[in-house]
């Protein structure tokens, strides 16, 4: 249920003995909720079209339109028997919702340049001593549908719709892929850099357009560099004709010995030169005001699997990185920008490893080495651990950048047993992969198979389990580990890779070698602002293609056919280390939240945990990520035909997702009487993902990303059907659930919160900020 217990409470948020306190009050080294002093809940929860415990009880505000909505009052069945879905940011009463910035927005001094698509992590850094101004990093993640028609395939139903970049842009795309187009999409990813400024009537933060320091950090910063190449790549140094297509030398460069061990071999011949950064999904913001922004889905744009020296085996056939010869190697790494210092070269720091980074969570203690908890996010990805070599003076000494130059990178191992192993990974590190009948125990002994059969990937090499050539993956699972695994045992990783670089370019398939916990996609790791434990959000627990997390941790499947069995809808756990500083070896881990509907086994009320955040009070917040082709029970594309939700299914049942609607942002306080409650604060437009939480005092800075995404542009269609779910009894029934096919936000809301009031407008991923109308200087 989404309840939790005080006991789940106690040992969640004050686990670790000597932590710090909460709220007010400690007692024999635990948190007491009881007594703790907080101020009453200050807003009315937005009503879902699931049901959720906390309706019973409070009164929730229920969305009728774009910034319309009535107050219902609790409930003792608050099932809902109808939900029509509102293409908005829905938001409490109490608070308000505006547009900061959008895709396409002209702001930066070269009036070519704009803001970048699917926005993703925020991070702010403030001028002078307020937050009233400062500069705003963005990660622009990928590009997709409605961007341009030329993201599609030839058989794609949506070809037949109009796109949005001409509309938005001013000029038009070609409608198939060429340079100009394969150039526009890496434009379109990386970061934007803008500077706000609140101080105005409303209080709202607006873009200072034309800032000499607003620029854009992208996929081909850097393409002039190619000119120096003498692999064929030398004239590949612009997209277009336009001015912010010309390759520029704004290159990047790395640290750590992959930069000397590896790059140095690179076949693009350009050392220690990167042509820009893309693929970026979440990061974090330095204490001394520097951002680390996430190189994620890199594969299939450039090539992801190496050879036993670390470089790419070749470029991915007709792929983009092909097209601009951006080599592999140099991709799927954490950078550092500094927004305020424009001179600072942007670097790619290799000791954090090169994986599908989705985040970054930072502790930076005066006289201590710097820690940093990184996550994995693919399915089997895992969870990391960075330990710097040298110690933080100041934490907000920018020197103190130099520390990821040094260190050494760890991956977490658990144990069913709620302990923990951080497992260094270096060259001498021993060999000792879980075995893949060991990972799927629990599904195969519940289902009698297992999906993948356990899939765990290790490197391929040449004399090693059958194989005859180095470089790339090989695919161990339950039915050939008898004859494959012993080959991969016993050894060290130098066994493997040529030198620690190599380890580091190759850190997914290494860490399997080494023994880690594969896991259920790790999309957002914070450390708690007092107590210093690590808060990670497991997004999914469904095995794929990268992967089979460890069935004995995290639940993959539903494994019986009861309406209400647990689902797999992923979880919030935490990691408490058993040293103070966080350098040891050790660790204890927990399961705070099961994903599910809040009426089955375990179930928390939400699917799909992806960012998380606390504010200055220590609450938890966090947003969904549930697939774009499961929302509300439809597919993407022009047909929008319904998914299948049976809850009598067992197994893979991801479209489960579709009975919660759109992707909302869920709050749990810490302390006082609503504690460990989960609360719905706001939900998305149709198709969205929220991401990027930011608090900047009284105000809410996130990310709506790729609204309408894989749509026909809002036309007015309405679709509706009936959508099985469970009730807070774990029985099922029935809902008519209407939502519109397509998204118009954020051209639907009045122009006075940033819109167009046009209903059918064009959907935009856009950076917004949400204020409460009366702040006594606080958000909630």
């Amino acid at each position: 249920m989404s309840t939790l217990s005080r006991r789940q409470l106690l040992v969640f948020f004050a686990g670790s003995a000597g932590a710090a306190v909460l709220g007010d009050k400690l007692l024999d080294g635990v948190f007491s909720v009881a007594e703790a002093s907080t101020t009453p809940l200050s807003f009315t929860p937005v009503r879902l079209p699931h049901p959720l415990p906390i309706y019973q009880h409070q009164q929730s505000f229920l969305p009728t339109g774009i910034g319309q909505g009535q107050v219902l009052n609790a409930s003792a069945n608050p099932s809902l028997s109808t939900y029509n879905v509102v293409d908005d940011v829905v938001v409490p009463p109490e608070y308000d919702r505006y547009v900061i910035i959008s895709w396409g927005d002209r702001v930066f001094p070269n009036r070519d340049d704009y803001f970048g698509f699917n926005c993703d992590y925020t991070g702010f850094i403030p001028l002078g001593r307020t937050n009233d101004a400062g500069y705003l990093w963005v990660n622009h993640e990928y590009v997709s549908f409605p961007f341009a028609s030329a993201v599609l395939s030839s058989t794609s139903d949506l070809r037949a719709f109009p796109d949005a970049f001409e509309s938005v842009i001013g000029w038009a795309l070609p409608a198939n892929r060429n340079l100009e187009v394969d150039g526009e999409f890496l434009y379109n990813q990386g970061g934007s850099i803008v500077r706000v400024d609140r101080r105005n009537s409303q209080k709202r933060f607006t873009v200072i357009s034309g800032d000499s320091r607003n620029r854009r950090l992208h996929g081909l910063s850097g393409l002039a560099i190619n000119g120096q190449r003498t692999d064929g790549y030398g004239s590949v140094t612009a997209w277009g004709s336009r001015s912010h297509q010309q390759g520029d030398n704004n290159y990047f460069v790395s640290t750590g010995l992959a930069a000397t061990q590896v790059f140095s071999l690179s076949s693009d011949g350009l050392g220690n030169k990167i042509i820009g950064t893309a693929f970026n999904c979440s990061g974090g913001t330095t204490p001394w005001g520097t951002i680390l922004t996430a190189e994620e889905n890199f594969q299939g744009t450039v090539q992801e699997a190496v050879k036993p020296d670390g470089t790419q085996t070749g470029y991915v056939s007709g792929s983009i990185g092909e097209r601009f010869g951006l080599v592999g190697e140099k991709y799927g790494w954490m950078v550092e920008i500094d927004p305020v210092n424009s001179n600072f070269r942007p670097r790619k720091h290799t000791w954090l490893g090169r994986f599908r980074h989705e985040n970054i969570a930072i502790r930076a203690e005066s006289g201590k080495r710097l820690v940093a908890y990184l996550g994995d996010d693919r399915r089997g990805g895992h969870t990391w651990k960075f330990v710097s070599t040298g110690v933080v003076t100041s934490p907000t000494n920018k020197a103190n950048s130099s520390l990821w130059e040094n260190g050494t990178l760890y991956v977490a191992r658990y144990n069913p047993d709620g302990t923990g192993q951080w497992i260094p990974l270096l060259l001498n590190t021993a060999t000792n992969p879980i075995a893949p009948s060991l990972l799927s125990s629990v599904e195969f002994a519940a289902l009698g198979s297992a999906q993948r059969n356990g899939l765990l990937p290790l490197p391929r090499r040449n004399g090693i389990a059958g194989q005859t050539s180095d470089g790339g993956v090989f695919s161990c699972d339950r039915t050939n580990e008898a004859t494959s695994l012993p080959d991969y045992q016993n050894k060290r990783l130098s066994d493997f890779y040529t030198s620690q670089g190599a380890v580091l370019v190759d850190a997914f398939l290494a860490a399997n070698l080494a023994g880690a916990t594969p896991t259920a996609r790790p999309e957002d790791i914070e450390v708690h602002p007092r107590t210093k434990e690590v808060f990670i959000a497991y997004t999914d627990g469904a095995p794929g293609s990268d992967g089979y997390p460890d069935s004995r941790i995290f639940v993959v499947a539903k494994y019986s056919t009861a309406p209400n069995d647990t689902q797999q809808s992923g979880g919030l756990y935490k990691i408490i280390e058993d040293s103070p500083d966080g350098t040891g070896l050790t660790f204890r881990w927990q399961r705070f939240a099961q994903g599910g509907e809040a009426g089955s086994e375990d179930g928390a009320g939400f699917a799909n945990v992806d960012n998380l955040a606390f504010d200055n009070q220590a609450n938890v917040w966090g947003v969904t990520d549930m697939s774009t082709d499961t929302h509300n029970g439809f597919n993407t594309g022009a047909a929008r035909n319904p998914t299948t939700i049976n809850h009598s299914a067992s197994g893979n049942v991801s479209n489960f997702t579709g009975v919660f609607g759109n992707n909302w942002l869920f709050y749990i306080p810490t302390s006082g009487a609503d504690a460990g409650k989960v609360f719905p604060f706001a939900y998305g437009p149709v198709r969205c993902e929220m991401t990027g939480p930011t608090f900047v005092g009284d105000t809410l800075i996130i990310s709506v990303q790729h609204p309408g995404e894989d749509c026909p542009i809002n036309d007015g269609t309405i679709l509706s059907r009936e959508i099985e779910l469970l009730n807070l009894s774990g029985v099922t029934f029935n809902q008519t659930r209407s939502v519109p096919r397509g998204s118009s936000w954020p051209s639907n809301i009045s122009t006075a919160d940033g819109g167009k009031s046009q209903a059918t407008g064009v959907p935009r991923p856009t950076v917004i900020g949400i204020h409460r109308k009366n702040s006594n200087g606080r958000f909630i």
